[in-house]
């Protein structure tokens, strides 16, 4: 089955997702994939599969023609979240959208605020940075943007950007209808023993999302865009230090 993964195939554990652009295709590579589980004396049961789907919900996402989309009902339980007003709620609601993250561009960024009363030595206390947390937040789920569901056919492009608080990049595909995502990572800054200019902020923010989709980059070429030029010359330099070196290995 390796040689169908990415290509037209999916598999999570015990369910196998396969995706085709057209009926006809779609029969081919459905032939394909149930020899290779004949010629494995893997059986299948016929009941619980679906066949020729226009759409499909698998792990917690909607599929179809137009891309991937989070579960309506799970937005809707976003958006009707109450204000936090302990832990345990707090704890809930970040549970609740960290499922969606992938559809919202730095997510952690914007998150920060209230992942800062998690800590064990934090105070609670919501302020208006944590309300706005939460509402930009709960907007950013609720006009969420459609993904595209990778083609490996496709040039990938990675565009990264970093601050003090986080880094943030998307995952993109050129379909003739323009750039569109595939998917966004994010991540909290560790601390500044780990990035303390904006040069390595950004050389780590480039590590990390390189690191996140090698699944889908390794063995390919892809574009990189970021917003700090001098990471242009990075191979160039004659003397970097040993954590930058590690970093550009």
């Amino acid at each position: 089955m390796n040689d169908l993964l990415d290509k037209f195939v999916v598999v999570y554990l015990d369910d196998i997702l396969v995706l085709s652009k057209t009926l006809q295709e779609h029969q081919g590579h459905l032939r394909q994939v149930l020899e290779k589980l004949r010629e494995a004396n893997f059986k299948i049961n016929a009941k619980k599969c679906e066949w020729a789907k226009t759409q499909v919900l698998y792990l917690g996402h909607v599929l179809d023609g137009d891309g991937i989309k989070p579960e309506d009902s799970k937005i809707a339980a976003i958006r009707d979240w109450p204000t936090p007003r302990t832990l345990t709620e707090l704890r809930s609601f970040l549970g609740l959208a960290n499922n969606c993250r992938k559809f919202v561009r730095n997510f952690s960024t914007i998150a920060a605020p209230l992942r800062q009363l998690l800590k064990k030595e934090a105070i609670w206390q919501w302020d208006k940075d944590c309300t706005s947390a939460l509402k930009k937040l709960k907007h950013a789920l609720i006009e969420y943007p459609v993904l595209k569901v990778a083609d490996p056919s496709l040039p990938f492009v990675v565009t990264t950007d970093a601050s003090e608080y986080g880094i943030g990049a998307v995952l993109q595909q050129d379909d003739d209808n323009g750039y569109r995502p595939v998917e966004f990572m994010s991540a909290r800054m560790p601390c500044e023993k780990v990035a303390a200019s904006t040069y390595e902020r950004e050389l780590y923010a480039l590590r990390q999302a390189l690191d996140h989709w090698k699944h889908y980059l390794l063995g390919r070429h892809f574009k990189v865009y970021s917003d700090h030029e001098t990471l242009r010359w990075l191979k160039t330099q004659a003397k970097m230090t040993p954590k930058l070196t590690r970093w550009a290995a």
